[in-house]
């Protein structure tokens, strides 16, 4: 994402967690199952450091305890840091139902 969610962006109303854990409804709501995927590939190779990632403050049904990613505008984001000594490509596509990701070594 870049900027804040907008309508005019293209962003619809989608479940997300308020300040006190509260389900509610907001723009841009969703993109932490992206984030969360992303953090589960960063994880997976060694070379891939992770500067900034952020826990809901509730458990997310779409990927395991403790493997979630958290993500808003003007306050947590999802960083990490290419340590390979490689340029690296990341390949994402999603559907209604899922979130996909491969990150590639070039």
């Amino acid at each position: 994402m870049i900027g804040k969610p907008s309508a005019e962006q293209g962003y619809e109303e989608a479940d997300s967690f308020n300040k006190d854990g509260e389900t509610v409804k907001t723009l841009g709501g969703g993109n932490c199952q992206v984030s969360s995927t992303l953090y589960n590939v960063v994880l997976q190779i060694p070379d891939l450091e992770v500067k900034e990632r952020h826990a809901h403050s509730k458990d997310v049904h779409y990927v395991p305890k403790d493997k979630d990613a958290a993500v808003s505008y003007g306050s947590v984001d999802f960083k990490f840091k290419n340590n390979t000594g490689s340029d690296i490509k990341i390949y994402a596509n999603s559907d209604l139902s899922s979130v996909n990701i491969r990150i590639v070594k070039m």
